[in-house]
């Protein structure tokens, strides 16, 4: 798996397609994509457009989808499934996640897509509804996709540790990435230390933190890492932004990051983080600004935007 990929979340589906083409032209071979981003058609037109014009063969990407959690009954997992490679244009993924611990009351794929958190917006009261389906059957049914051939790897989102050591307890494939938010005022270096422990690959989304929150409102531009004097000394030192700095140290510490923009410059600074080295003590200092701000969390944005409390970090 590239170490630096493009994360399609937010992404206009009318805009997406040209983005992944030219992504994808720079020189990313990592999409990190979900059912629940309502793009993934979008992002098909770019993968055909670059393999289409020889700038990339099928194998040379790492294309990534996630399992909605409308979909964790065992029944729904392969239509589900089916239904990202249909709108991607792709026989298989690279990998197929879980993308929350949580499972959601079933919705038809013909009667809404994305199906998104609530289950009936025409409802008087609009809510999120929680359908009993066990996290171990949702994999078992996930695990049957790796052996038909439809997916090459399985992995999880947004998991704790604990959640991790009770699914490798019956998992006959084990997870092999872990996504979660990773970024300096969020380090989670247990849970890193553990998912090394058990050889699970990590990625990070939002790796820069609070950019990707500010304008849906779930974080102040106060709260940017960007603005830290320990990061904007060494993007001094090294004559880079403070972005790349910050990704730098994503990678550099052993995870894979996957960013989102739609700027073609961007694009390629976000890339540009190979050419360079963090020191050790740059790298602790990055680390140590360290404060378990989360900004993508259920528990907080749920009751606010589904009438729903829906905590999976304590």
């Amino acid at each position: 798996m590239p170490s630096a990929g493009l994360g399609v979340w937010k992404i206009d589906p009318s805009e997406v397609g040209a983005v992944v083409s030219t992504a994808i032209e720079l020189g990313y071979r990592h999409l990190d994509c979900a059912c629940d981003y309502g793009n993934e058609e979008g992002v098909g037109d770019g993968i055909q457009d670059a393999i289409g014009t020889g700038v990339c063969s099928r194998d040379e990407l790492w294309v990534t989808s996630k399992l909605w959690n409308t979909y964790h009954a065992p029944e729904h997992v392969r239509p589900a499934l089916q239904k990202s490679l249909a709108d991607l244009g792709l026989e298989y993924l690279d990998l197929y996640l879980m993308h929350f611990p949580i499972s959601l009351m079933y919705v038809p794929i013909e009667s809404r897509y994305p199906p998104g958190w609530i289950f009936d917006p025409d409802a008087e009261h609009p809510r999120m509804e929680f359908a009993p389906v066990p996290i171990h059957e949702t994999w078992q049914a996930m695990e049957e996709l790796v052996t038909e051939g439809l997916v090459k790897n399985i992995g999880v989102c947004n998991f704790s540790t604990g959640l991790i050591r009770d699914l490798l307890s019956s998992a006959r494939i084990r997870p092999s990435v872990l996504q979660v938010e990773l970024h300096p005022y969020l380090t989670q270096e247990k849970l890193l230390r553990y998912c090394q422990q058990e050889e699970i690959a990590v990625t990070g989304f939002s790796p820069l933190g609070a950019l990707s929150y500010v304008p849906i409102g779930m974080a102040e531009k106060k709260e940017s890492v960007l603005e830290e004097d320990a990061v904007i000394k060494i993007a001094e030192r090294l004559d880079k932004t403070p972005a790349q700095v910050v990704l730098r140290w994503g990678v550099q510490r052993g995870t894979s990051i996957v960013t989102k923009t739609s700027s073609k410059e961007r694009l390629k600074e976000n890339l540009n983080i190979f050419d360079f080295e963090l020191t050790e003590e740059e790298m602790q200092a990055i680390s140590e600004l360290n404060q378990n701000r989360r900004f993508n969390d259920p528990g907080e944005f749920g009751p606010a935007a589904f009438d729903t409390f829906c905590p999976i970090y304590d």
